[in-house]
């Protein structure tokens, strides 16, 4: 038979890569979104549906119409600075959603929580650290601690099959220019000269092909369930060597370091611990940062 999914938040970098994937691999394909796919990341027989998560009306309405064994939730306001609208679509959004399949039969409910979530913990993030709600400075961090909260509790009272994800910084090809490796690709790409932060932010940086992978292994291994993991590559980068990493292979464009202020929130340190990923998907091979770039460089020199 057939495997169905649900990707909420489908039409989106992250929900795109895995349904492309899974389409090859001959799933059933159900997306839940707000907006309606770009173009080019418009996908041949996954069905479509348009919903904010968090009007649950709307929302079983549509979740009436199929049956899945397996759901997968990326969705959530891009905007974090509405505080209202981030916790509405991130918090509320995934109570309804867990909450309808907490009376369905389902094989897992996978939730894409925050490496943010770790608030003011020191790194590398270890998946059992104690979390406080308080030192939780944002809304979208305190909403997906909410979010994984609510599905523990589920686990515990009706031993719903939550999977946990918190991923770290994902890049790769089809990413909207908003993020750090595509705004710093577009600007050389354009020869422009560009202010950047001094850099000296250490984080962990994985390819998309890595992540869906990742997402795919621990989506289909029936032994995972009621689990916490954090996705990484493992390997702390200096955005500043990533920034002249990309200058280097394009020869363009001229990065102005320390022109744009660090955020009072932002923190210098933050990247995982992904040993409990390791012993659990054994013998992955995780692509190079020089390889990854060099793919998603040559998507968008195709692009432009």
């Amino acid at each position: 038979m057939k495997k169905s999914i649900l990707i909420c938040g489908g039409t989106g970098f992250l929900g795109f890569h895995l349904a492309k994937k899974l389409k090859k691999l001959n799933w059933n394909v159900f997306s839940i979104s707000t907006n309606k796919p770009l173009k080019e990341r418009k996908i041949k027989n996954v069905k479509y549906y348009y919903c904010d998560i968090s009007k649950k009306k709307k929302l079983n309405l549509i979740l009436d119409k199929f049956q899945v064994d397996f759901v997968i939730n990326f969705s959530g306001y891009v905007d974090h600075l509405n505080k209202k609208k981030t916790i509405s679509s991130h918090y509320l959004g995934l109570k309804n959603l867990s909450n309808y399949y907490i009376q369905k039969k389902i094989f897992k409910f996978i939730q894409i929580g925050s490496s943010l979530e770790y608030g003011q913990n020191n790194p590398p993030h270890k998946e059992n650290m104690i979390i406080k709600s308080n030192h939780l400075k944002s809304s979208y961090s305190l909403s997906k601690f909410l979010s994984s909260n609510h599905l523990i509790n589920a686990g515990v009272k009706y031993d719903f099959p939550y999977v946990i994800l918190r991923p770290y910084l994902i890049y790769g090809p089809y990413q909207e220019i908003n993020r750090i490796i595509p705004i710093v690709i577009d600007n050389c790409l354009q020869d422009r000269s560009f202010p950047t932060s001094s850099g000296d932010q250490i984080r962990d940086f994985l390819y998309i092909n890595d992540f869906i992978e990742i997402v795919y292994k621990l989506i289909t291994n029936k032994n995972i369930k009621k689990k916490i993991f954090n996705i990484g590559s493992g390997i702390p980068t200096k955005v500043r060597d990533v920034v002249k990493m990309i200058n280097k292979k394009i020869r363009k464009g001229k990065p102005i370091f320390g022109v744009i202020k660090l955020r009072k929130d932002e923190s210098k340190m933050y990247y995982p611990n992904i040993q409990k990923l390791k012993s659990t998907i054994k013998h992955f091979k995780f692509t190079p940062l020089s390889l990854g770039l060099d793919k998603t460089i040559k998507y968008y020199e195709k692009k432009r």
